[in-house]
């Protein structure tokens, strides 16, 4: 696979490619990124051990689609609103105090692995199933390794480092694989769909 610095995200793959249209094309984007990764923390589906979230599969895809400049945008919009005590978080929590707490350092996760998946999609990543799974190995563990150090700073001398893994990690494994697998699938077949421009 030929992979050029000058590849499309799938973003700007369809619709106007310049001026006033380009920009109110890109704010939609940015809003319905926000509004989608919204939706992705309010759903949960019955899992063992702890239910699963769509937030992971909602940054990751956000930031592959939107790519670097609008995927940080977008997450750095919905990080503001939380903090700002909107309930856009998964739960009814919200706030300054709810962003310095357990997930803290997954949120911060979420606006860097969103600019790196943005980053590894203008490189062409997202156009294969096995690319864009590589892509969604490394936006998973860019946020594990923010939540992880979040969780630790809370919790590591209390609870120990195996609690902190078991807790912040491990429980949530298998949901992360499947929601990999779903956006290793959806997006290069959306490339399909709009033809690999």
């Amino acid at each position: 696979m030929a992979i050029t610095m000058n590849d499309k995200v799938l973003g700007e793959a369809f619709g106007p490619t310049e001026g006033t249209a380009k920009i109110a094309k890109e704010v939609a984007l940015v809003v319905a990124g926000i509004a989608l990764m919204t939706l992705a923390a309010k759903i949960r589906v019955p899992m063992w051990p702890v239910p699963i979230t769509m937030q992971t599969f909602g940054v990751l895809t956000i930031g592959t689609v939107l790519g670097l400049r609008l995927g940080l945008f977008a997450m750095v919009g919905y990080l503001a609103l939380g903090m700002l005590g909107v309930q856009v978080f998964t739960g009814e929590s919200a706030g300054l105090a709810y962003m310095a707490g357990p997930t803290g350092g997954y949120l911060v996760g979420f606006a860097v692995a969103a600019g790196v998946m943005g980053y590894l999609a203008r490189r062409g990543w997202d156009r294969s199933v096995a690319s864009m799974a590589g892509a969604m190995l490394i936006g998973n563990a860019i946020i594990y390794v923010f939540g992880l150090a979040g969780m630790s700073m809370i919790f590591l001398a209390d609870k120990g480092a195996a609690w902190v893994l078991q807790y912040g990690f491990t429980n949530f494994m298998v949901g992360d694989a499947l929601k990999l697998v779903l956006a290793a699938l959806v997006v290069p077949g959306l490339w399909k769909l709009v033809g690999s421009k």
